[in-house]
């Protein structure tokens, strides 16, 4: 688990409770149901409206890698690949047969399985790239669900909000209520503003720099696949790796 994400998502709670009192607002100020649906209601319309199904699945999928993101460690992919190389060197391309079966992600288990049926290096590069080209398409085309949503979210807080005063201006003749009226509407705006800067837009944010994070570790997976299919030493594919580090 991500702790600071975690962290961060409950602040984004609290910030607004907190300073809704700081300012002598009654927490129970904040919450409205009209204002809820507005916001929440049209914000998951449009989106539906804007998103193919398969990538809105895809998004919903990916939400869980806020919070547990997977495990990214390039240094030690790369001594991995290091370690394969050395297994070629000393037992042939076949010795590598085990690691296939052993190995969890799939897009390494491709590439291991073209170099153990001898595939030429330039095929391997070629095969591999188009898969990762299309992944990184897909990941980011949902983690843009997120920021799309962060978009629209604020617009619909204006629509509540107007609606909100559009209920309150029909009824001028009681100005008790109209600070009440007032208030609740804005609500709305409250709702649809830090929908989209304190969770949504973060959200894309960061599924879009563990997307780019996965591509360079399937660019090592690559790289490194391709230098043992050309029989390079293991210690130069080490120097060649390194430099995905920084």
């Amino acid at each position: 688990m991500d702790l600071i994400s975690i962290i961060g998502t409950i602040l984004a709670f609290a910030v607004l409770i907190v300073g809704a009192i700081l300012k002598g607002t009654d927490v129970s100020a904040l919450w409205n149901p009209a204002a809820f649906t507005i916001v929440f209601g049209g914000t998951i319309a449009a989106i539906m409206l804007h998103t193919q199904g398969r990538v809105l699945k895809r998004a919903m999928g990916m939400l869980g890698m806020v919070y547990k993101p997977p495990s990214l460690q390039p240094a030690n992919l790369i001594s991995r690949v290091v370690g394969w190389s050395e297994i070629s060197r000393r037992q042939g391309l076949l010795g590598l047969e085990p690691q296939i079966d052993a190995e969890p992600d799939p897009f390494i288990r491709k590439g291991l399985q073209m170099l153990v049926d001898g595939s030429e290096p330039e095929a391997i590069r070629s095969v591999l790239e188009v898969e990762l080209e299309t992944r990184e398409h897909a990941d980011l085309n949902a983690a843009r669900v997120y920021e799309n949503a962060g978009v629209y979210s604020p617009t619909m807080g204006i629509i509540g909000a107007v609606l909100g005063l559009m209920a309150v201006m029909r009824d001028l003749t009681d100005p008790t209520k109209l600070g009440h009226g007032i208030a609740a509407a804005f609500v709305a705006t409250i709702y649809g503003i830090s929908l989209a800067n304190l969770l949504l837009l973060p959200i894309g944010s960061r599924l879009k720099a563990l997307i780019n994070k996965q591509t360079q570790v399937r660019e090592i997976v690559i790289e490194g696949l391709v230098s043992i299919a050309q029989g390079d030493n293991p210690r130069q594919i080490e120097s060649k790796l390194q430099g995905y580090l920084v």
